[in-house]
């Protein structure tokens, strides 16, 4: 595993273009592109203040800087560098800005959700959509790019419109049985729409691209409800996370619950492998730190009398926002496996079969766990914790790698490239690229690490 050197960033703003020949990144009011493979500047451009959101065109040819706290966003082009864009909300503000799938609208959302405007690179024009709901995921493109689903509060109820994105024509527009509509989501085939309620009102609701209701699924009532949400890449699942400390799985022909996830403090399973982190010792750099190893019969440790108690969190009940409930899940691009976290068990990243509906392994940290991501190409998880360490977990084992640099590098977020060879590591300042050697060789790390330490 290589490293590269450290480059300045600022406000963890870092995205490898769709097409994975370049990478952004933002040092307050700069935007730097460099080229993936040998990481020289191909362009340098300057906003008129500090940028504080960015986003690729799907075709990789332009990328837009939102300053939020000017309401402008300036789009810049690598075909021609001397090209360049700068749209101004005005006194309408600005919240949030986003490429439509086409690479040739740009979305801007002003303050107060009172509208969105469309603005279009080619003819220049302009289109309003009004009613927008401030909520934490209202809008969802299908994967194809053809049709956009927003949700709208107007006249104290919620609804959903859904658009043609070829000439931001009304597709359809219906009313949804939600209290306070938290998110929409589309599976990834485009054919459904998933819909959840406030996480005072356990709903979720799946509707057709007509605005049919397919099903509406609520599994208990009188508690803290949904806290998140995802769809399998196959688009044959939906992974439901609650504030219960379980997930839930629909099934995508009835739309009903084939089974739950637990996420208990103590595994008393001893067939269930647990990776646990252990302070670093003079002879071992890096970890592959199983319990028991894999393939090997269950230690005395582990028989089927004892236990293994993980970390646990006591949450502020009396206050917003708990840290209970299952906060962050995750599938894998082949939907052979599900991460997820109890944020009231915030050092542990479970992975779950859904082959087999069953728990395949647990990964205890030292830290809380700050985000994990799976490599687009295979299922492998790379998890940060804020520290200096990097954890890579696949069915083969687990390994964690010390992210070399003068003083500890804290990685606060990461992300992938397409191809699953490297990926960015950052912090709060600064980021470096990762270069992955290939899963046999990862494999074997694995199992000359292997055992107890």
């Amino acid at each position: 595993m290589n490293f590269s050197e450290v480059f300045k960033l600022s406000s963890l703003l870092c995205k490898f273009s769709p097409d994975g020949k370049y990478l952004a990144s933002c040092v307050q009011y700069r935007l730097v592109v460099r080229d993936v493979n040998t990481l020289q500047i191909l362009q340098l451009y300057t906003c008129l203040d500090q940028i504080q959101h960015i986003e690729w065109s799907a075709d990789s040819l332009f990328i837009l800087c939102a300053m939020y706290k000017r309401g402008l966003v300036q789009v810049w082009s690598l075909e021609q560098p001397e090209w360049h864009c700068k749209i101004d909300e005005g006194s309408a503000g600005l919240v949030a800005s986003c490429w439509s799938p086409d690479g040739r609208h740009i979305l801007n959302t002003t303050e107060f959700h009172l509208r969105i405007t469309v603005w279009s690179l080619c003819t220049k024009s302009v289109s309003y959509i009004k009613y927008p709901k401030a909520c934490l995921q209202g809008i969802t493109f299908t994967r194809d790019g053809r049709y956009m689903a927003l949700a709208e509060r107007r006249d104290c109820k919620d609804y959903v419109s859904i658009f043609v994105c070829s000439d931001w024509q009304l597709l359809r527009h219906f009313d949804t049985d939600t209290q306070d509509l938290t998110g929409i989501e589309w599976a990834p085939n485009g054919c459904v729409l998933a819909v959840w309620d406030t996480c005072l009102e356990y709903k979720i609701l799946l509707y057709s691209l007509d605005g049919r209701l397919l099903s509406a699924y609520s599994a208990y009532e009188w508690s803290l409800g949904i806290k998140s949400v995802a769809w399998s890449p196959s688009s044959q699942f939906l992974a439901v996370g609650s504030y219960d400390g379980k997930v839930r799985i629909l099934n995508h022909v009835t739309w009903k619950m084939i089974t739950e996830f637990g996420h208990p403090a103590t595994i008393n399973n001893p067939k269930i492998v647990v990776y646990k982190e252990a302070e670093k010792s003079p002879q071992l750099g890096l970890g592959c730190l199983s319990f028991p190893p894999p393939g090997a019969g269950a230690s005395p440790l582990l028989s089927s009398e004892s236990k293994f108690s993980l970390q646990t969190l006591k949450p502020v009940t009396d206050r917003a926002n708990p840290k209970i409930g299952i906060g962050m899940l995750a599938f894998s691009p082949d939907s052979y496996f599900l991460a997820t976290r109890n944020d009231n068990i915030p050092n542990a990243v479970w992975v779950w079969d859904i082959q087999k509906l069953r728990l395949f392994a647990v990964l205890e940290q030292l830290s809380p766990v700050r985000t994990f991501q799976w490599d687009p190409q295979q299922p492998r998880l790379a998890i940060c914790t804020g520290g200096s360490r990097l954890y890579l977990w696949s069915p083969a084992g687990c390994m964690s790698v010390q992210v070399p640099g003068e003083g500890d590098f804290a990685v606060l977020s990461l992300c992938w490239h397409l191809s699953g060879d490297s990926m960015a590591l950052l912090s709060k300042d600064h980021v470096c690229l990762c270069f992955l050697e290939t899963e046999a060789a990862v494999s074997t790390a694995c199992r000359q690490l292997g055992g107890h330490t």
